[in-house]
């Protein structure tokens, strides 16, 4: 989100850092970090050391206002006549546990922001869905919520906006991090 909003790019500033610099090979990458046990370990931990876990309770709330960073970042690309979907709406990849998932919390915000919101994700049953085609075709702006391995190879029509958080498509196609038109 630093990186971000400087107008820098973090995947070049990841390269660079981990490049050939074996101690830097569990740097973490970008994207939304959920599930059930990560706000349950943090109190855990925040408690074990009497409330002393400072960095963990950063974490937690840099983690929770990605959504948040990610829609003030579409509300000035023109959010409120877009139609936005959502691939993936699990909290990993691969996966049909939706609990804790910020895509949810991405959705809810941006049902409030969006002309329409469309999700769509190939592990989760849900009604409200709609099919990937359908998300990728109907939407001007793309989010991955979930880098499923079904989403690997896709390609977008020229004109969509897409936002990929986890830079997924980054080796594979030329998508920027946050909000750039497909070529």
């Amino acid at each position: 989100m630093l990186a971000e909003s400087y107008g820098l790019d973090f995947y070049r500033i990841y390269d660079a850092v981990t490049q050939e610099y074996p101690r830097m090979r569990s740097f973490a990458r970008a994207g939304f970090a959920a599930g059930p046990c990560l706000l349950k370990d943090t109190l855990q931990l925040s408690a074990f050391s009497s409330n002393n876990f400072f960095l963990g309770h950063a974490a937690m709330l840099i983690n929770e206002g990605l959504p948040n960073f990610i829609v003030t970042q579409l509300r000035a690309a023109g959010l409120s006549k877009s139609t936005v979907a959502i691939l993936g709406m699990a909290f990993k990849a691969d996966s049909d546990d939706n609990r804790s998932s910020l895509s949810y919390k991405l959705k809810k915000l941006l049902q409030v922001e969006a002309r329409t919101v469309l999700c769509t994700d190939p592990f989760i049953s849900d009604p409200r869905f709609v099919s990937l085609d359908q998300a990728v075709e109907q939407a001007d702006v793309i989010i991955l919520g979930a880098p499923h391995s079904a989403y690997r190879d896709l390609h977008f029509p020229v004109g969509k906006k897409v936002v990929d958080i986890w830079g997924f498509w980054r080796q594979s196609q030329d998508h920027a991090n946050v909000a750039k038109e497909s070529n």
